[in-house]
């Protein structure tokens, strides 16, 4: 998997950068082909210190985004990656889903 990290608009701590990119190799252990990560931190308000994070999934054919914001990175962060997952549990779902579709109906061919 590619992982892109960017920070817009300022300079991201590189703790903070590994914490995301260590963050989001973990995601390979819920499904096996996620083409590219792209991360995103910003800030959504830089007066009240709105901090956003932002995860773009390029799985097969289709990509997963992800847009959380709370008052630090770190809880942006996890909060996307747990929306993220719930998302990929469901894209698998719906691949298995329309897999057995396809195998119900190659059966009913053949009976």
């Amino acid at each position: 998997m590619e992982i892109h990290f960017t920070a817009r608009r300022f300079r991201a701590h590189p703790a903070l950068k590994e914490h995301a990119v260590q963050a989001v190799k973990k995601l390979d252990r819920y499904f096996d082909d996620i083409r590219r990560c792209d991360i995103i931190l910003s800030f959504d308000r830089p007066t009240n210190s709105v901090k956003k994070a932002e995860l773009n999934l390029h799985v097969n054919r289709t990509i997963l985004s992800v847009v959380e914001s709370s008052d630090d990175f770190d809880k942006s962060i996890e909060r996307a990656l747990d929306t993220i997952e719930r998302r990929l549990e469901t894209y698998k779902s719906k691949l298995r889903a329309k897999d057995r579709k396809k195998v119900r109906q190659v059966h009913a061919k053949v009976v």
